[in-house]
């Protein structure tokens, strides 16, 4: 949507683009990555997956693995969907239970 706003010159009316309204951008959403515990995988595997997929010390994938053995699922990443969505299906193809969702705020 183009906003304009209208110039009065010399008897005519000349539409222009509204640049200040047009810069006010709204901020793309921001989603968040979230792995879910399982009764399935090792949690030794799940260090090794989070290590692999976001590159994560052991001791970060470690403390987000004892976080979903604990609180049932941690958020591992968060940022632009489309990245979101690649990480989750990343998750997914090794066996883990992750799931997208929009961030509150």
């Amino acid at each position: 949507m183009q906003l304009t706003r209208k110039v009065e010159m010399n008897e005519r009316t000349e539409v222009v683009p509204d640049i200040a309204a047009a810069s006010t951008t709204q901020k793309e959403p921001v989603w968040q990555v979230l792995v879910l515990n399982d009764p399935v995988n090792l949690m030794s595997y799940v260090v090794k997956v989070f290590q692999k997929v976001f590159g994560f010390s052991a001791q970060r994938a470690e403390r987000h693995m004892i976080e979903v053995h604990r609180d049932g699922q941690s958020i591992l990443w968060v940022g632009e969907r489309e990245r979101a969505e690649m990480y989750v299906q990343e998750l997914q193809q090794w066996q883990l239970t992750a799931k997208l969702e929009r961030q509150n705020g």
